[in-house]
């Protein structure tokens, strides 16, 4: 089984507890493996940096997103001010609860994330799957939870949820608007770092 899925906080991981308007959704982050992008979100959530920020873009049977400061999907920054690198391991993987770094194309990462919350995929998806070389345990675990592979190594995957699955689900049936945009706000409160 390979660690992310697991339900333990495992040595070199911590946890966060996301709050929002909506519920809490814990997670456990991968500070030894994904060093850089852990200490990014950690150091913006002590800061309260994501306090107050929507959920900018919800797309239901795939992911919500958020992070961003300007509530538009074009702001946002890293705690070192410019963007940073894409940190990918062949341990983590774009599965059901997966919270990764959303970019705007290889090396660009700030402060924005995404949930992953599709929890389906089909035959000939995992399929593909074994066909393009993905580790078996990797595809068991997206037989298992569902999830987005498409997307793995294109986004840096930092965290697993823990608890909340109910929350994120709530978020993902909101009514949208345009790009996506949750037509009543759904607003991170503040994030706990245990």
């Amino acid at each position: 089984m390979l660690p992310q899925l697991t339900k333990e906080i495992l040595d070199g991981e911590i946890k966060v507890i996301i709050k929002t308007t909506h519920g809490d959704m814990a997670f456990k982050l991968f500070e030894k493996d994904i060093p850089k992008a852990v200490e990014n979100f950690v150091t913006h959530a002590k800061n309260g940096y994501y306090n107050g920020i929507i959920f900018h873009r919800v797309i239901k049977d795939f992911m919500i997103q958020g992070g961003d400061p300007t509530g538009t999907g074009m702001g946002g920054e890293s705690i070192w001010g410019n963007s940073f690198e894409d940190e990918f391991s062949m341990d983590y993987f774009h599965f059901y609860g997966a919270l990764s770094m959303a970019n705007a194309g290889p090396n660009t990462n700030g402060s924005q994330f995404f949930i992953v919350q599709n929890n389906h995929l089909d035959a000939r998806t995992l399929d593909a799957l074994e066909q393009g070389g993905w580790p078996e345990e990797a595809i068991k675990g997206y037989a298992e939870v569902g999830g987005t592979p498409h997307l793995d190594h294109r986004h840096t995957v930092f965290g697993q949820l823990l608890e909340g699955a109910e929350t994120l689900e709530k978020i993902a049936a909101v009514e949208t608007g345009a790009q996506d945009k949750p037509v009543e706000e759904v607003v991170i409160v503040g994030i706990d770092v245990e």
